[in-house]
């Protein structure tokens, strides 16, 4: 510090601070190697679609390629779990394509017969009706990922004649309540719904302030913009891993108009839910 002529008092300027800075600049320059890496990275992040049958990329969006009137996505381990007892068991269902993602919590799997174990996102049609189609995701899509997906799956300019069914979990610690979370009854079901979708829901809607994430949220925001009537069932859970009581708190929504049709033998279908639970409780106990 020293003092002026005027008597103000000024900070002299450090040398040793300039060079610092200009180091550090010089550090976050990019350099042609840097960019090389950043674009082999965003090549390996690409949303892939491709059909596992033949090994061959979708040039179209899934959508384009397959229209429907009614569509069904399944995200995260138990949601997949209650789609593949209830509503896969009870029809013939052809697979149409499969989503290729890398990022730093998942690598899907592209072999042919899948473990609910694995990391997988697989999308199917109803031979006895193409128009309804079925996703199920058991993998995490990153948030610079989502909008790919979007667009690989709905395309740019969706047709707005479907409808959007969403089942997903969330760890119940992320309701926001006024009363405490250790007095609510878990598993419990909440909807969420756009403007344009006009049926009841199969149960009570998500109340303020409580938000949406990831995949589930991206879909939901999308058919709003696009005015898509589309209905998120959200099952708030204390157990995120595949579990039969979490499950079965879906099963309000068999009801709904858009699952009511396509369910036919709803104790078979729990009997299937039961071996399914062996099943992965018999593959964890293997890799653990």
């Amino acid at each position: 510090m020293v003092a002026t002529f005027f008597g103000e008092v000024v900070r002299t300027p450090c040398r040793a601070g300039t060079e610092d800075e200009e180091e550090e600049e010089e550090g976050r320059r990019e350099t042609p190697e840097d960019r090389e890496v950043q674009r082999q990275l965003a090549r390996k992040r690409e949303v892939q679609l491709f059909r596992r049958q033949t090994k061959t990329t979708l040039e179209v969006s899934l959508l384009e390629k397959h229209p429907c009137s009614k569509f069904i996505i399944a995200v995260g381990n138990n949601a997949v779990a209650f789609l593949s007892s209830f509503v896969m068991n009870s029809g013939a269902w052809e697979e149409v394509g499969c989503a290729k993602l890398w990022n730093e919590w998942c690598r899907t799997t592209d072999t042919a017969h899948l473990s609910p174990a694995e990391a997988f996102c697989v999308f199917y049609h109803l031979k006895s009706n193409p128009s309804v189609m079925l996703c199920q995701c058991n993998c995490y899509v990153a948030e610079d990922q989502q909008y790919q997906w979007l667009e690989k799956v709905f395309g740019s300019c969706p047709r707005k004649n479907m409808q959007v069914t969403v089942l997903t979990c969330r760890h119940v610690t992320d309701y926001k309540t006024s009363e405490s979370t250790s007095s609510l009854h878990t598993p419990f079901l909440k909807a969420l719904k756009t403007q344009n979708f006009k049926e009841p829901s199969s149960c009570s809607l998500l109340e303020q302030p409580n938000i949406v994430h990831d995949l589930p949220a991206a879909v939901l925001s999308y058919c709003q913009v696009w005015r898509i009537p589309a209905v998120l069932y959200l099952c708030y859970t204390d157990a995120m891993k595949l579990d039969l009581i979490t499950v079965e708190a879906f099963k309000p929504v068999l009801s709904s108009r858009s699952l009511k049709c396509l369910v036919k033998n709803i104790p078979q279908s729990t009997e299937i839910l039961k071996k399914l639970m062996t099943t992965n409780e018999i593959q964890s106990n293997i890799y653990t």
